[in-house]
C-alpha cells in the first residue's frame, strides 16, 4: 500500500514578517532584519510546529526604499548555520543568485552547510533582475532574461557535478595502509561550457546523510519552468488560485518528463501569506490595523515598480492603466501574478495593495485557525499544492499563532505529520536520495 500523501510546510523567514506594515506593529521587531537571535527563535519555533524547513530569501542590494520597511540583509548561510546550531531536524534552505555568484565557491558553502547540519541543506536557485545589484558587482546591468536562465541551467548543472565529484565512500581514513583519500572515488568533473570552465573536485565532499543538497527553484516564467523542470526537487511558486497551482504543476511536470524526470521528483510549494485571528472578525481587524500603518507611497511605489512604471501613472481608486505590461527583462513572475489578480477580480490598486499585504503577488487568506486550515486542507486535497511556503503577516508572533492553533487542526486532519519521521530535508520533503553520478557509471563499468 503506497504511503499517505502528507502535507510540507516551509516558514519563510521575511524578517519582520510578510506584511509590508509588520515592523510597525504593536508586536513587530524593527531590527530583526539584523537579529540573528530573531531567525533562530523563529527557526525553533517552526521546529516545534513540525515544519519542514525554514526559508530565507536574499538580495544583494537594498530594492525597497528603505524608509519605509526593513529588507532582507544578513547572508542566508551564516544566518542557517547558526538555526542549525539550535535545532535537530528543520530543515535549512538558503537563496542564492546564480547571476552574482561562482558554482564553485556556492557548492562548498551548501555543502558545507549540509555536513555542518547533519544531511538538512537546500539550495534556492535564483536569478537576479535589479540593476542596482548589478552594480555592486562592477557591471553596468544584468543579462538579458534568456541568457540568464541559460547561465543559470550551467550554473546549477556544475554545482550538481562538484556535489557528486566525492563519492560517498571516497573518505577512507585508513590508519594502517596510509589511505586518507580513495582517488578512485575522488574525481574532476573538468567542465567546459559557455558561462564556466571548473576543473573541480569539490575540496569538501559534497554528500551527507541526505546524499547532498536539495535543489529547490523559484522562478515561474517560461525560463524559470525549464530551469525547475531540469534540476528542482521543491518549487516555491506564486499560485493565486487552485485552478492556477495545479495548472503550474501539470506544465513543470510535463517539461521535466522531456528531462527524463519522473511526476513525483518534484514537490510544490506556493507562497501563502496569513493573516490570523481566533475569528474571523478578529483577523480582519488585524488586517484593518496592519493596513492603516502601511505607508501607501512606500506601496505604491513598489507596485508600480514591479511593471517598470513610475508611481504617478498608478492612482489609488482606479483600475491599473490598460497598458501594464509584464517587464520583458525584469522579475516576471510576481508581476504577473498582480497584474492577473487585478484583471481577474476588477480590482483598484487600493483593493489590490490591499490583497497583496503591501507586498507583491503570493496569495493572502485572513481568518480563524480554523478557516486557514480549511484552506490549506482544501488546495492539498485537491492537488493544488503539495505544501506551502508560509509567510505570517508579523513574526515570531504569525507563526506562533499559526503552530499553536492550526497545526493542531492539521494534524487532527490527518493530513499533517505529528512528529518528525526523518532527520534531513530530503526525508521531510519524501525525496528519494539522488544517485551520484560517478558512482553510477562506475558500477555500470563494473
Amino acid at each position: 500500500m503506497a504511503a499517505q500523501r502528507k502535507l510540507h510546510l516551509n516558514i519563510n523567514i521575511l524578517n519582520s514578517g510578510f506584511h509590508g506594515a509588520a515592523w510597525r506593529s504593536a508586536n513587530g521587531v524593527p531590527d530583526a532584519f539584523l537579529s540573528v537571535d530573531h531567525y533562530v527563535r523563529i527557526g525553533k519555533l517552526a521546529e516545534r510546529g513540525t515544519f519542514d524547513a525554514v526559508f530565507l530569501a536574499d538580495g544583494l542590494t537594498i530594492t525597497d526604499t528603505p524608509d519605509h520597511r526593513p529588507f532582507q540583509a544578513l547572508e542566508p548561510t551564516i544566518v542557517l548555520a547558526t538555526i542549525a546550531a539550535h535545532t535537530t531536524h528543520i530543515g535549512l534552505i538558503a537563496t542564492a543568485s546564480s547571476s552574482f555568484n561562482d558554482p564553485f565557491n556556492l557548492a562548498r558553502r551548501i555543502a558545507s552547510l549540509d555536513l555542518a547540519s547533519n544531511g538538512r541543506a537546500g539550495w534556492n536557485v535564483v536569478t537576479t533582475a535589479e540593476t542596482s545589484s548589478a552594480r555592486n558587482f562592477g557591471l553596468d546591468g544584468v543579462l538579458e532574461h534568456g541568457s540568464r536562465y541559460e547561465r543559470a541551467h550551467e550554473f546549477t548543472e556544475v554545482v550538481k557535478a562538484l556535489w557528486d565529484s566525492w563519492e560517498e565512500d571516497a573518505l577512507v581514513a585508513d590508519k594502517r595502509n596510509q589511505l586518507f583519500l580513495d582517488p578512485a572515488r575522488l574525481h574532476a568533473i573538468n567542465h567546459e561550457g559557455r558561462f564556466y570552465k571548473v576543473a573541480g573536485p569539490l575540496n569538501v565532499p559534497g554528500s551527507s546523510r541526505q546524499g547532498r543538497p536539495v535543489v529547490i527553484q523559484a522562478g515561474g516564467s517560461g525560463d524559470g519552468r525549464n530551469l525547475a523542470a531540469a534540476h528542482a526537487e521543491a518549487i516555491f511558486s506564486v499560485a493565486r488560485s487552485k485552478e492556477e497551482g495545479l495548472a503550474f504543476a501539470a506544465d513543470v511536470r510535463a517539461r521535466a518528463a522531456r528531462y527524463g524526470r519522473g511526476p513525483d521528483e518534484i514537490i510544490f510549494l506556493p507562497g501563502l501569506s496569513t493573516i490570523i485571528g481566533s475569528t474571523e472578525a478578529e483577523a480582519k481587524r488585524r488586517e484593518d490595523e496592519l493596513w492603516d500603518l502601511l505607508s501607501l507611497d512606500f506601496a505604491v511605489a513598489r507596485l508600480a515598480g514591479s511593471f517598470g512604471l513610475p508611481p504617478e501613472r498608478l492612482s489609488l481608486d482606479e483600475p491599473l492603466p490598460d497598458d501594464v505590461a509584464i517587464p520583458t527583462n525584469g522579475s516576471q513572475t510576481f508581476s504577473q501574478a498582480g497584474l492577473d489578480t487585478a484583471r481577474r477580480e476588477g480590482l483598484t490598486v487600493r483593493q489590490l495593495l490591499r490583497r497583496l499585504g503591501g507586498g507583491t503577488g503570493h496569495r493572502q487568506v485572513v481568518g480563524s485557525p480554523e478557516q486557514v486550515a480549511d484552506d490549506i486542507a482544501d488546495w492539498f486535497e485537491a492537488g493544488a499544492a503539495d505544501g506551502f511556503n508560509l509567510m505570517p503577516d508579523v513574526l515570531p508572533e504569525g507563526l506562533e499563532i499559526f503552530v499553536d492553533h492550526v497545526v493542531p487542526i492539521l494534524r487532527k486532519k490527518g493530513i499533517f505529520r505529528e512528529a518528525y519521521e526523518g532527520s534531513t530535508l530530503r526525508e521531510h520533503f519524501g525525496l528519494a536520495r539522488p544517485v551520484n553520478r560517478f558512482t553510477a557509471t562506475r558500477t555500470a563499468a563494473e
